[in-house]
Parts: C-alpha cells; sequence; structure tokens
C-alpha cells in the first residue's frame, strides 16, 4: 500500500492553512471559500484512498471524542478520520455515565482535563451555546459535533460536499428543508452554510409547532438570503426543488410537551417521503437525511437512485478527515 501526505501541492504546508489550530463551533466559521476547499480536500483524499493510499499526516495525534448525547455516525466518522490519518482517538462515550461528569465536574473543568490527553476535542452536549463554552476554557482545538437544538457545523460541510457532488454546484439551486425545523442543528447550521452562496432559494416544510426559528430566519436575511418560503404542504415547493433534505422528528426535546408531541405524531403521513413523492419530484432532484431516520423517509425509496443519504453519511469520513488535516496537520 502507497503511503501519501495530503499535504503536497497544490493544498501545500497546513500549518499556512487559516484552519489551522481553529474551533469549529458554528456554520458561521465559513466562509464560501473555505467550504469549496474542504469539499476538494475530502474529494481529493477519497480519491487518494480509493487508489489505495493512505496518510500518516496526524501520526502521533490524538482526538479527545467526547459525547454526552447517543451517536453512531458523527462519532464514528470522526474515529475513522483520525485512524485513517495516523493519528488516534479516546472515545468518552456516556460522560456522565462513565466519566467524572457523573462526580459532578463541570463541562470547563472537564475541557482542561482532556488538554492534557489529547490535542484536539471533538464534544456534543446537550446544551445550545456548550461548544462555545467548552472552546473558551480549552487551549486544544474544539470541534461541535452538536450542541443540544443549537448548530452542527460538521455536518453541513458534508451536506454541501453530497450537493456539490450530486448537483455539480451550489450556486442557484432550490433547497428544500423539511420536517423537524425548530429543533434540528443540521437544519439550522446547513441553511446558514447555504446563505453564503448565491441564488439560493430556501424553502421551509414542516408541521405546526416545529418552524424553523424566525432568530434563524432574520440572520439568514442578514446574510443575503432573501428567498424563503414556509409551507405546510411539500408538494407547493416539490417541483421546483432541486434538493430535497429531510430530518427526523426531535421528540426528545419536547417529551414533555404531550400536547405537541401528539399534533406531530398525527402528522407524520404529510412529512413522510414515499415513492410517490418521488414520481412528482425532478428527475435531477437529491434525496438528502442526516440520519437516523425513523420514518420520514419509506424503505422503498432506498433503491431510487436520488436518494443519496448513505453516500451522504459515507462522505462524511473524508470531510472529517479534511477538517482534521486541516486543524492538526503539519509538513511532512
Amino acid at each position: 500500500m502507497s503511503v501519501r501526505d495530503f499535504t503536497r501541492p497544490p493544498l501545500g504546508d497546513f500549518h499556512t492553512s487559516p484552519f489551522y489550530g481553529r474551533d469549529i463551533i458554528s456554520a458561521d466559521d465559513f466562509s464560501k471559500p473555505e467550504v469549496i476547499q474542504m469539499s476538494d480536500l475530502a474529494t481529493q483524499i477519497e480519491m487518494i484512498e480509493r487508489n489505495g493510499g493512505q496518510s500518516n499526516i496526524l501520526n502521533g495525534k490524538i482526538a479527545c471524542v467526547i459525547f454526552y448525547e447517543p451517536s453512531t455516525r458523527t462519532s464514528g466518522s470522526f474515529e475513522s478520520a483520525m485512524l485513517r490519518l495516523g493519528g488516534s482517538y479516546i472515545p468518552y462515550i456516556d460522560p456522565e455515565i462513565f466519566s467524572s461528569a457523573a462526580k459532578g465536574e463541570t463541562l470547563e473543568d472537564t475541557m482542561r482535563i482532556l488538554d492534557g490527553q489529547g490535542d484536539v476535542t471533538i464534544v456534543r452536549h446537550k446544551e445550545i451555546g456548550s461548544a462555545a463554552i467548552a472552546a473558551s476554557s480549552a487551549r486544544n482545538p474544539v470541534i461541535n459535533a452538536g450542541d443540544g437544538p443549537g448548530e452542527h457545523p460538521t455536518q453541513a460541510l458534508l451536506d454541501l460536499h453530497t450537493i456539490r457532488r450530486e448537483q455539480g454546484e451550489i450556486d442557484g439551486l432550490n433547497v428544500t428543508l423539511m420536517g423537524d425545523l425548530r429543533f434540528g442543528r443540521t437544519i439550522h447550521s446547513l441553511s446558514k452554510m447555504l446563505a453564503r452562496f448565491t441564488d439560493i432559494t430556501l424553502n421551509f416544510v414542516s408541521p405546526e409547532g416545529l418552524e424553523m426559528p424566525d432568530g434563524i430566519r432574520d440572520d439568514l436575511r442578514t446574510k443575503g438570503l432573501i428567498d424563503q418560503n414556509a409551507t405546510r404542504d411539500l408538494y407547493d415547493v416539490l417541483p421546483e426543488t432541486d434538493v430535497l433534505y429531510v430530518t427526523r422528528t426531535q421528540s426528545e426535546r419536547f417529551k414533555d410537551n404531550k400536547a405537541l408531541a401528539a399534533k406531530i405524531e398525527a402528522s407524520k403521513p404529510d412529512y413522510t417521503v414515499t415513492p410517490e413523492t418521488m414520481n412528482r419530484a425532478k428527475d435531477s432532484m437529491t434525496l438528502m437525511h442526516p440520519l437516523p431516520r425513523v420514518g420520514e423517509i419509506s424503505p422503498d425509496v432506498d433503491s431510487d437512485p436520488r436518494a443519496k443519504y448513505f453516500d451522504q453519511a459515507e462522505y462524511g469520513v473524508e470531510v472529517r478527515e479534511a477538517l482534521l488535516a486541516l486543524i492538526l496537520g503539519r509538513a511532512a
């Protein structure tokens, strides 16, 4: 097996990258050129690995992966990314049970301890703003892997990488976001990154009670994303949709609100993608979902060539390899 270093031209020495040593807390941390750079590097990494190559650029580097909420794709893809780049990781799963958090240790103190164990900390937490708190307490770079219903910036990176691969470009697209737009952090980050691009139309399709927060819509307008449409009916916007991004209901965020939970449960059939839905969509449309799905997309749709959610999850490894390489990488 050949060994190749991803720092070779045209990317150069990662010490000169604006990402080197940087925290990744919000989708706002990325400019349009940086999103494209990340996507290009992810593509380069994929090509090298498909040809049997590998890199040891992160040899000797350690990632601390601490998740206060469940995860399969995000934690696993970060761990895989570190290993593929020659690094290693320390997993802290369920830290409120198996770490000193169970003894009452604060997030701030935990981050200071992890500084001494690794070179980067990847954190998922149940509270909005927790990633920023973690970063303010740490010397090492901190990557937000989801802060409650707040944001999930690395998911947005892989989402845009998927869109770019499938649609060829991002500028000028009509993107429909459907499902839980109120608590869906992937939706929040994706919207912010899409606002960096030109001539984007965003359609928000959600049941009553799970609409995109007004604060986020106002923020998108200040960023120049004026074309925003909200509707209860997917078929109002489906014929023009280039990308349909579906997300599950974050029922754990409102489990104590029984009235809302009952209303959402009753509305589920109206927000489920079926073969009939796909029959009424563009032949060129891309169907995405951050996963896990819990009934929002019928398994009967999986064989449709426009369904890209499993590819989307796979792309997450290369995108996170690119991100880690740019944050931690060094000249060979």
